[in-house]
């Protein structure tokens, strides 16, 4: 586990040459088709070497939820022990992960009515309001998101909404699934926050040159129906991308934009990390970091 840019990829493929092990994608934007740079999918060398679970599933116009996740995972975690390997789940969506591990059957199915009147509200009053207004529902849940985080914010009061009970509140009375496995987190975390944004800001240049923009042109006409209102167009940088394409801002602010709005979501996923339990905890800037991960995989086996 670990946020964006910390090189978890690096790692995994690198366990290939020691571990026989298959790679299961915890990561809410690689589940879609045709979105490949900006969402810094492995390349196909990569994938070659290193096939990943979970990758390419779903158009950019259909949605995948954390129980999608925590199903389809189960499944592919039962399939790869039977066949004697070992499930390694790399990623940084930690909503999957804790679903996966604690289940989430408490929070009600999406419903695409509610959805539609919280998107007409936000028109309206922008999503900063909308952020506000959760604050005032549920300020557990508003404070580990961002007033822009569209898609957490809508589903947050969506839950609201329908069942009568704030997220956290659903959260807290959830109790600890059983799993028929002895995990091993580890979770890579910088002990320099600014060199991890300068990691941010490079790949976002590397996407800007590797042709970004007409990744995403490229989406809009294969996807007639694609608008920024869909799950996909609310990943970090394309929500960006669009409003770039679409003449609000010049390239100069797309970047800007973009490189805040990672940084944000590494934030949040730091903050995440760090209320996860039993994690254990290693740089991600460490030179030496794919054999530490493998030296603490070994040590746990030999436990």
């Amino acid at each position: 586990m670990g946020p964006t840019a910390s090189g978890k990829t690096a790692v995994a493929v690198a366990l290939m040459d020691k571990l026989p092990i298959e790679i299961i994608s915890v990561d809410s934007a690689l589940v879609y088709k045709d979105m490949d740079i900006g969402t810094a999918k492995p390349d196909a060398k990569t994938l070659a070497k290193a096939p990943h679970h979970l990758l390419n599933i779903i158009d950019p116009t259909s949605a995948y939820s954390a129980a999608n996740f925590s199903s389809d995972a189960l499944h592919l975690m039962a399939d790869i022990t039977a066949r004697g390997k070992i499930p390694l789940l790399v990623g940084g969506t930690m909503l999957y992960f804790k679903a996966l591990e604690q289940g989430l059957s408490g929070l009600p199915e999406a419903n695409q009515e509610v959805r539609d009147a919280l998107d007409s509200e936000a028109a309206q009053v922008g999503w900063p309001a909308m952020h506000h207004k959760l604050k005032l529902i549920d300020p557990v849940t508003s404070a580990r998101l961002a007033p822009n985080d569209t898609q957490r914010i809508q589903r947050a009061l969506e839950v609201y909404v329908i069942s009568g009970e704030t997220m956290s509140s659903l959260f807290a009375k959830q109790t600890s699934i059983s799993l028929p496995y002895r995990l091993l987190k580890l979770a890579l975390i910088p002990n320099n926050r600014a060199l991890l944004h300068a990691r941010i800001a490079l790949r976002f240049d590397q996407m800007l040159e590797a042709g970004f923009l007409e990744e995403v042109r490229r989406l809009l006409l294969k996807y007639s129906s694609l608008t920024m209102d869909d799950t996909s167009m609310r990943c970090v940088g394309y929500r960006q991308a669009l409003e770039y394409l679409a003449g609000e801002f010049d390239a100069t602010e797309l970047r800007d934009r973009g490189i805040f709005a990672t940084r944000q979501l590494a934030k949040r996923q730091l903050t995440w990390l760090r209320g996860m339990k039993d994690s254990l905890e290693l740089d991600c800037l460490d030179p030496n970091l794919q054999e530490k991960v493998f030296q603490e995989i070994e040590q746990h086996l030999k436990s």
